[in-house]
């Protein structure tokens, strides 16, 4: 069985990850949420590392989860402690130096979401409701709408202090219904940053929420695959 430390996106909310970490749990593995309060200005990407780094640290076994901007955190804990593998799930996948401000034009993210929305007949205005929630059922859409933290601004001028992504098994897990990060574009920067081929799977954004079982599953699969820790 694995032991996996989940690490949030921009809001840094571990409710994102309850029901994965239920399947998980369910399937007899360690599953731990990182809870980082991304609304506190005083707080940086520094802080968000040693935060995962005190529930990752000194467990060699770990399989490290980022999800969106948490990709600006994994690499910078992977080069800290011993990992047994990371996957990134639907994320910013940063180069080293990089900041969280640049990563969307450096990407081309705003032209390619845009882009997305007008050939989906989509409004090309940026909506929660539009852009994250399209895909959760109706209780959980409203469980979401009333919570919600507003990231600082902090970490968006902090750069992403890692040399290297580390040279450990390393998986990209992405939606085929993401309307923040369309499909093609992830698949375009994962490639070009990461030089492997992410797994598509139904879903948007939020895939721990809108498909935690098939998220579950596909991390089982990766899981089997790897050596022997």
């Amino acid at each position: 069985m694995a032991r996996f430390v989940l690490i949030p996106g921009a809001g840094g909310e571990a409710w994102y990850f309850h029901l994965l970490v239920e399947q998980l749990e369910g399937r007899g593995h360690e599953a731990i949420a990182v809870d980082i309060a991304e609304d506190d200005p005083r707080l940086g990407l520094e802080d968000y590392a040693r935060q995962v780094l005190a529930d990752a640290a000194g467990h060699p076994e770990t399989v490290l989860l980022a999800q969106s901007m948490g990709a600006f955190t994994a690499p910078v804990v992977a080069s800290r402690t011993p990992l047994r593998a990371l996957v990134l799930l639907n994320p910013m996948t940063p180069i080293p130096g990089e900041t969280p401000g640049e990563w969307w034009a450096q990407t081309g993210q705003p032209q390619a979401r845009v882009a997305a929305d007008r050939a989906a007949g989509r409004d090309p205005e940026f909506t929660v409701e539009t852009h994250f929630f399209h895909d959760l059922p109706d209780a959980l859409r409203e469980e979401a709408a009333k919570g919600g933290r507003t990231p600082a601004t902090t970490p968006f001028d902090q750069s992403a202090e890692f040399i290297a992504w580390p040279s450990i098994p390393i998986k990209a897990i992405v939606g085929r219904d993401d309307r923040l990060f369309p499909l093609e574009f992830q698949q375009r920067v994962i490639r070009e940053r990461l030089g492997i081929e992410p797994e598509a799977i139904d879903g948007g954004h939020l895939l721990a929420l809108s498909r935690p079982a098939e998220l579950a599953d596909r991390l089982e699969a990766f899981l089997a695959k790897l050596p022997e820790a």
